[in-house]
């Protein structure tokens, strides 16, 4: 399946990347092969195989609290490039 290098910009877009021209001709045929791939998977026979979650089966290893030492609230703070006298201050995350 052939991806446009607007597709492209729109998922770049979507995904708050942003791409140079450079990048924009590297990733369009990555995403290209990702598709292709994707469609040769979908030829697969599945009828008959029972759908999970995982591919390994995992139990929870559940494990009791334990009390343990912890940082000063100043030690936590030490190192940290912007924060007030409680709390670590970071720029917003969404626009």
């Amino acid at each position: 399946m052939a991806i446009s290098l607007d597709q492209v910009r729109k998922l770049a877009l979507m995904a708050r990347l942003e791409l140079s021209d450079d990048e924009l001709g590297t990733i369009t045929p990555q995403l290209e092969d990702i598709v292709a791939f994707v469609d040769k998977l979908m030829e697969l026979d599945t009828d008959g195989i029972e759908p999970m979650v995982h591919a390994v089966e995992t139990v929870n290893r559940w494990v009791p609290d334990q009390l343990g030492d912890s940082l000063s609230r100043e030690q936590a703070l030490a190192n940290a490039p912007n924060h007030d006298e409680e709390c670590f201050l970071v720029p917003p995350v969404l626009g």
